[in-house]
């Protein structure tokens, strides 16, 4: 009777196993998963530049008017107040002067001024109550104090 030979084994090793030289038949997609979130986040970035936009409806200039249609002017103070063409006016009073600068036959020009100094949401209110009021020719003048205000801080 043959006994079988003890070997020793050694500990912690594995046996490798066979190395075979064929093709993979799988794609790697782990590149064009990089490549996809890549491409995501580049769109992401992008898509808020492009939808900022504040629509204008700017008319062309009119050649055959050689004098500038008339204008009133709506400057709104440090502490709020309304001024409409140097004069105080009362904020009830404002829908009925816009009302009637839209009704107005001669199409007059709303200029907006406000002071540096005034409250982003005042300014806003009353931008909100002239497009409520439906006037459509409005400029803005005497931005300049807000650069001002912003430089000061």
């Amino acid at each position: 009777m043959v006994q079988p030979v003890r070997t020793r084994a050694r500990r912690g090793y594995i046996r490798p196993p066979a190395i075979s030289y064929a093709p993979i038949a799988t794609i790697n997609t782990t590149p064009l998963i990089d490549m996809m979130l890549v491409i995501l986040i580049m769109v992401i970035v992008a898509i808020p530049i492009s939808s900022h936009k504040v629509p204008l409806d700017l008319p062309p200039p009119d050649p055959r008017v050689a004098t500038p249609p008339p204008s009133h002017l709506l400057a709104i103070a440090p502490d709020g107040a309304l001024a409409w063409d140097g004069a105080v006016l009362a904020a009830a009073a404002l829908p009925g002067r816009l009302a009637a600068l839209r009704d107005d036959p001669e199409r007059p020009v709303l200029h907006l001024q406000a002071a540096g100094e005034a409250r982003y949401e005042r300014v806003d209110q009353v931008l909100a109550e002239i497009a409520r009021a439906g006037v459509t020719r409005l400029g803005f003048v005497g931005n300049q104090g807000f650069a001002e205000t912003l430089d000061r801080r």
